[in-house]
């Protein structure tokens, strides 16, 4: 039986266009690197994971009537830094070059209205976006580690909504964007692997500024103010680890050499990290305390995350073990100059970043240096190299450093940034969120 003109008319043009068809097909599997971006989705969800990791490691840092107000400023920086990344973020820091290169911007990029079927570097451009957008989430949930238990939960919201929009993006844009002055600073730029910069001076410097700003707890330092769960702290602390492979070796955004070159260092330097602060503390104290052994993971981490993919792991093994012994003076300086970094935001990841970007200069792999000589088109030296650290560093601080400041007046004046003793002495969790974290009373 003939088959009706219709269908043959179609099986006609089908055979017609499956070389087309088939062609299109390899291109589009050509296009996407299924390893790497197999990889770059686990490094987003591992990213991810750190906020929780974080939500935990605090609250079980502060006392206990504070523990779900602590984690809720990790948690509801998921929420609202993650819309603001959608919206504008994205286009923000990595656009092109508006207002001198301030910050970035694309119109393609707002509201990812234009990357919807984007492939770029062997990965759909979502991916990429995703990933850097926990970066944009966990950095200003750090912050919230130097002024716990005394600030207003609105004002807090409010304040990371402005910090992420007018402190994170343009930092990311500067370091990160390929148009980004300190990303063409130098030979081959500012070396900030993982966000040395970007994520931890930013986020310790502002941590710094808002503690002073804010003043001390009530009672701080004469009323003891125990910890509530260092067990949780423990778990946070291990999470946070974990997490951080994805923080650091997908930042090298492939599946290959560097992928594996920055994961080596980022696990020798917190091992050394976590070794040397317990070996410090050992000889000061006589005790190794379960607290800073994790001090110590946190340092190396922070101190090897500007420098994982330019490192090798003897160099990783120093900067994790250098970090640790001057973020334990940090702290002991603190102790002594009296201002309330209630969680060591600025004394770990403020101080540990500044060390980890500045001194990577002296372990820097010889085939970067090779490269870098190249782009310069003859030689490049470590101390030209040191010059570019410092300088980025330095900007880092200072831009962080006022732009923080003018939030928190403004913010102060407008709504309030501090919450009333009364509330301060109640808790936060009951007075902002009428919830108790454990089913249990505490004189805390």
């Amino acid at each position: 039986m003939k088959k009706p003109f219709r269908l043959r008319l179609i099986a006609a043009l089908s055979l017609l266009c499956a070389p087309t068809l088939s062609l299109m097909a390899q291109n589009e599997a050509a296009a996407i690197d299924t390893g790497a971006t197999a990889w770059m989705l686990t490094s987003t969800a591992l990213v991810l994971l750190m906020v929780p990791g974080l939500a935990m490691f605090y609250g079980g840092l502060v006392r206990t009537k504070n523990v779900l107000g602590t984690m809720m400023h990790s948690f509801s920086a998921m929420g609202i830094m993650t819309v603001l990344w959608v919206i504008v973020g994205y286009s923000m820091s990595f656009g092109s070059n508006v207002l001198g290169g301030w910050f970035g911007w694309s119109s393609d990029y707002v509201f990812l209205s234009g990357i919807d079927e984007t492939i770029s570097s062997g990965i759909p451009e979502y991916v990429f976006t995703m990933f850097q957008g926990k970066f944009a989430i966990i950095t200003p949930a750090l912050i919230a580690g130097a002024f716990a238990e005394r600030v207003s939960f609105k004002a807090y919201c409010v304040f990371i909504a402005l910090w992420g929009l007018l402190v994170y993006n343009p930092l990311c844009h500067w370091v990160w964007a390929e148009d980004g002055f300190l990303f063409n600073l130098g030979a081959n730029g500012a070396i900030d692997f993982a966000g040395g910069t970007v994520v931890h001076i930013s986020a310790g410097v502002s941590g710094l500024v808002a503690a002073i700003y804010l003043g001390a707890r009530r009672g701080y330092p004469k009323t003891a103010m125990q910890p509530s769960n260092l067990v949780m702290t423990l778990i946070g602390a291990g999470l946070l680890w974990v997490g951080w492979f994805g923080f650091n070796a997908g930042s090298s955004v492939e599946s290959g050499l560097s992928t594996a070159q920055a994961l080596t260092a980022t696990q020798a330097a917190a091992a050394a990290g976590a070794l040397a602060w317990m070996l410090i503390e050992g000889f000061h104290q006589g005790k190794a305390t379960a607290l800073g052994f994790v001090s110590g993971i946190l340092a190396g981490l922070v101190a090897i995350t500007p420098a994982a993919g330019v490192v090798q792991p003897l160099g990783a093994l120093v900067l994790g073990a250098v970090a640790a012994g001057v973020c334990y003076l940090a702290i002991l300086m603190k102790n002594r100059l009296g201002f309330d970094d209630t969680l060591d935001a600025f004394g770990i990841h403020g101080v540990g970043g500044i060390v980890g970007a500045i001194l990577l200069t002296f372990f820097i792999r010889d085939s970067w240096m090779s490269e870098a000589a190249a782009a310069a088109g003859g030689n490049w030296t470590v101390m030209q190299q040191l010059g570019v650290q410092v300088a980025a560093v330095l900007i880092a601080i200072v831009y962080a450093a006022v732009m923080t400041l003018v939030l928190l007046v403004a913010i102060q004046k407008l709504i309030g940034l501090r919450t009333s003793t009364e509330n301060e002495m109640r808790g936060l969790d009951d007075a902002y969120h009428g919830e108790k974290a454990y089913g249990m009373l505490s004189p805390n």
